[in-house]
């Protein structure tokens, strides 16, 4: 009997702590989405497509970067914590293991397409082409010296011209994110590290010293030339307009979307279009993402069937509505597995 009444008695307390979170849930009867800029765009044309078209109410959405999102949603998993963060690059493993600890313990990645990311100006200036190489030596904080050896200094370049006799004799001034952000990230390791990665002697340096070589091709220049320009890419396209001789970094869907404004430049060869970042041809392109709680699903409402809306082949697909607003659509193949996770809601599994 004592073990039945136990029994019964925890019983009851699970039960009465699962109706305690139900009902704080009633409190909130919308979706909560927080992460990238470059994702933003995107989640918000799915939130008032599924406002117009459900019983439920428009998700909303605040943008505070991928690295942001991802401190707001893995501080817990009560239901006054956000539902859903986007990012602009993968999940780090401390990131996912500050999740773990703090009770979110069942995530679910859902990859929701391609992106580019892209080294814009006016198109009242001319298109530059740049090399991996030029990107790493205009924007590192410390570079070869150029009177040659192997030996770091800090980066004296103040116009392009001195990075490479072929491009413009104009002041090296960058507008770019803050380290908040997920494409801030990416750009780092995608063209500085890839520019880095052709210096020889450096390259060498990441099998003997990786944390070194790391710090030496990720680390942006502070003295003036690169300006972070905060997490919104709009204020950047806008900042370009106001002055040509500057360039600006941010995700490809932005150039979609103001290209009678500005221009992006070459990169390695290949222009930051659709069909080339589709291709992977285009050299400084990224995956998104975004990040549920399982947990919320089934209790905030409209969780589920956001999800739903999100993964179909009308908004993600190669003729989806995203493709119209710049994003590139994964592989037929890849978009299935993905939406077949989502509808299974499974967990990700992240190995350190």
């Amino acid at each position: 009997m004592w073990k039945k009444g136990v029994t019964l008695a925890t019983a009851a307390i699970i039960f009465a702590s699962a109706a305690a979170n139900v009902s704080a849930a009633s409190g909130r009867d919308y979706i909560s989405i927080v992460g990238s800029s470059t994702v933003y765009p995107f989640a918000t044309t799915v939130a008032e497509q599924f406002g117009k078209t459900s019983k439920f109410k428009t998700p909303k959405i605040e943008s505070t970067g991928s690295g942001g999102g991802m401190k707001l949603f893995c501080a817990g998993s009560d239901i006054d914590t956000p539902d859903i963060t986007n990012a602009s690059r993968r999940i780090k493993y401390s990131e996912y293991e500050k999740c773990q600890k703090n009770g979110v313990t069942e995530i679910v990645e859902v990859k929701i397409g391609y992106d580019g990311i892209v080294l814009a100006n006016s198109k009242a200036a001319a298109q530059l082409s740049l090399g991996k190489k030029d990107i790493f030596l205009a924007l590192a904080k410390e570079v070869p010296d150029p009177k040659g050896g192997e030996k770091l200094i800090a980066n004296p370049y103040t116009t392009w011209k001195e990075v490479n006799p072929s491009l413009p004799d104009s002041k090296i001034e960058v507008l770019g994110p803050p380290p908040t952000s997920g494409t801030r990230d990416a750009f780092v390791e995608l063209a500085m590290e890839g520019g880095c990665q052709q210096i020889d002697w450096i390259k060498a340096r990441k099998e003997t010293d990786k944390k070194h070589f790391k710090s030496v091709c990720h680390t942006v220049r502070e003295d003036g030339a690169y300006i972070e320009a905060g997490e919104n890419d709009n204020l950047i396209v806008q900042k370009l307009e106001a002055n040509p001789k500057a360039i600006g970094i941010f995700g490809f869907s932005f150039l979609d979307q103001n290209g009678d404004k500005i221009q992006g430049s070459v990169v390695e060869g290949e222009e930051p279009t659709f069909e080339n970042i589709a291709a992977g041809n285009y050299p400084v392109s990224r995956p998104l993402y975004c990040y549920v709680k399982k947990n919320h699903v089934g209790v905030v409402p409209g969780m589920a069937e956001f999800l739903a809306e999100f993964s179909s082949e009308k908004a993600w697909g190669e003729e989806g509505y995203l493709a119209d607003k710049g994003l590139i659509p994964m592989p037929a193949k890849e978009r299935q597995q993905f939406a077949a996770d989502v509808a299974a809601l499974k967990p990700l599994l992240m190995a350190k």
